[in-house]
């Protein structure tokens, strides 16, 4: 199935740009293109659109007003020659955000996320996620599951401790909302303010799990069952 698209700028260039870029991925069906942010606003309104291009300066509607207005909005690439926006677009959810000129590696990269989130989206019930994606430093990122060794909680924010970098992954979201995006089969929340993967503890002693690199987390008293689960295992 392919990813349908749409594009929207008032600049008669870019749209050509866009035209170019898009026909070269076998996954992306190009459905319109606008150069009035209205009717582009309408047709969107009126069509299902599973990726949306739109830049963000345009007159009569700039495309954060337009993006605001969707009740259900597709994924969103903004365009835009001015970095000062970049802010406002991963407020809206963005899923990218491209600076004009805009290079074709870059863009690569842009519609490559796109695939990929988007088969994430649409995965059926029995496919065996292998990644989540979450949103930081202004990113929306994938992360692979088998990366993750624990994720820690800070009030608003996780941490997500990953075995590829020492570098954890800040993101905003709860615990709870976390935890509902990993598989149940693989991680267990041990703490109010630790979950972690089951692959990755290689010991639980005095209620403690042993995690590699030396890691030792608590496992608090309202989470004591996951000992006996993680026997199990």
């Amino acid at each position: 199935m392919k990813i349908r698209c749409v594009a929207i700028d008032d600049e008669p260039w870019a749209l050509e740009l866009m035209k170019q870029y898009v026909a070269e991925f076998a996954e992306l069906f190009l459905l319109a293109t606008f150069d009035d942010a209205i009717e582009g606003a309408t047709y969107l309104a009126e069509n299902s659109v599973d990726l949306l291009f739109v830049d963000i300066t345009m007159p009569d509607l700039t495309g954060l007003e337009l993006v605001a207005r969707l009740t259900d909005p597709p994924m969103v690439v903004f365009t835009t020659a001015h970095k000062k926006f970049a802010l406002e677009g991963f407020d809206l959810n963005a899923l990218d955000y491209l600076l004009k000129p805009i290079d074709f590696e870059r863009f690569q990269r842009s519609v490559q996320k796109a695939i990929d989130y988007y088969h994430y989206k649409n995965a059926t019930p029995k496919t065996e996620p292998t990644c989540v994606y979450v949103r930081s430093e202004y990113r929306l990122v994938k992360v692979d599951l088998d990366d993750i060794l624990y994720v820690e909680g800070l009030s608003d924010y996780v941490k997500i401790h990953l075995q590829s970098t020492s570098r954890p992954l800040l993101t905003l979201m709860t615990m709870k909302g976390i935890l509902d995006k990993l598989p149940a089969e693989r991680f267990s929340r041990i703490h109010r303010s630790y979950i972690v993967a089951h692959d990755k503890v290689l010991a639980i002693q005095n209620k403690k799990v042993e995690l590699p690199e030396g890691t030792l987390l608590p496992i608090s008293q309202s989470y004591q069952e996951f000992i006996g689960h993680w026997g199990g295992l």
